[in-house]
């Protein structure tokens, strides 16, 4: 029965496939732009939430995935997992929100439920993940992103989210906040008084910063740009700056850091960067180079380091992670941006032209053609 409802929606035009209409902006193809787009969400089921979409942050995964970098794009794609709004409709079996609460969506709208991950709160880790866009459903169909006027997610999926906090600067903590506060914490990377080293200084590591120092930890940014030191001390907090191509500054630094959240994205050295941790030190990569990395052993076994990987985080991680940005007055640094200027928004991601983050003005600019 499953599979001939997947057969039955396949044959459906995005449109015609669910019975509540939808719009938003969506890659036809690899060129990645991004045009509107009529489609369709599922009706609000006992479970769901139905939330109206205020604002939705870019994310360096968008351009990635709209460009099929990563070769397992599906086209028309609404791109989108850094989303805020307002509950319009809640299922009969909801008990966590009400219409008009503030609610946040990130990068998971599913998962198996059952498997040894999930029952660990670690539905990141679920081999059967379903992404907020660019993802099958369980009724077969693709889901579609943010950049739209609506969504349609189960409420284990959705993030209540702090009256205090601003739902634009907000967003894109439902991606780069708990991408970096999870590594803290699973890494025990979060205890006041430790030396915390960010690599890189864009969306992911400045929102580090801030969470490192909202720890108590003291807070060093490693970074290939000297242009950046006065920003990330004056702006951000940030106790020091190292230059990763100063020798000299480097081998100052060596052995004098608990560990260290690597952001970045590029081709770069990693002994380096292992040989500023202490005895037992942890570095914890987030970032998704393209090409794979030379890893040397030797600085790892010389001094009993750890080289970990972290992948967003679980839903109580998330909601526990949204509450400590509110407690802490938290957010990401951002460009607000209208919707007709998402495509030149992408061409200036791809070159690093913002300072952190794009965030779309659903809300208000993104009108149905």
């Amino acid at each position: 029965m499953a599979a001939a409802v997947v057969m039955e929606n396949e044959k459906k035009s995005p449109e015609t496939e669910h019975p509540r209409k939808a719009f938003g902006l969506a890659a036809r193809d690899s060129s990645g732009e991004l045009t509107p787009f009529h489609f369709s969400r599922r009706n609000n089921g006992d479970e769901d939430v139905t939330i109206k979409i205020l604002y939705c942050g870019v994310c360096h995964s968008d351009l990635h995935s709209i460009k099929n970098d990563w070769k397992n794009a599906t086209y028309p794609m609404v791109p989108g997992h850094e989303i805020v709004g307002i509950v319009t409709e809640v299922g009969s079996n909801i008990k966590k929100f009400k219409v008009g609460d503030r609610a946040g969506v990130g990068c998971m709208a599913g998962s198996c439920h059952s498997c040894g991950s999930c029952e660990q709160s670690l539905e990141n880790y679920c081999p059967k993940l379903i992404f907020t866009y660019n993802s099958r459903d369980a009724d077969g169909t693709r889901t579609q992103g943010g950049y739209s006027d609506t969504i349609v997610v189960n409420e284990h999926f959705v993030v209540r989210y702090p009256e205090n906090l601003p739902l634009d600067k907000g967003a894109p903590l439902l991606c780069a906040g708990i991408t970096v506060y999870s590594p803290m914490k699973q890494f025990g990377l979060n205890q006041p008084g430790m030396h915390l080293g960010v690599v890189g200084l864009g969306g992911l590591g400045h929102v580090a910063v801030k969470f490192g120092k909202a720890f108590g930890m003291r807070v060093t940014v490693i970074s290939t740009s000297p242009k950046k030191e006065k920003e990330a001390i004056e702006q951000l907090g940030a106790d020091a700056f190292l230059v990763s191509s100063n020798p000299e500054q480097m081998k100052a630094a060596m052995g004098t850091m608990d560990g260290i959240i690597n952001t970045v994205a590029a081709d770069h050295a990693l002994a380096p960067l292992i040989l500023l941790l202490k005895v037992h030190g942890k570095m914890v990569m987030i970032g998704v180079p393209e090409k794979p990395l030379a890893l040397p052993v030797f600085p790892l076994l010389m001094g009993g380091r750890i080289l970990a990987g972290s992948l967003i985080g679980g839903m109580q991680e998330t909601q526990e992670m949204i509450e400590f940005a509110g407690k802490h007055n938290i957010t990401a640094d951002i460009e607000l941006i209208p919707a007709d200027y998402v495509n030149r928004a992408m061409e200036r991601l791809a070159k690093g032209d913002v300072r952190y983050r794009f965030v779309i003005d659903v809300g208000n600019t993104l009108k149905s053609a």
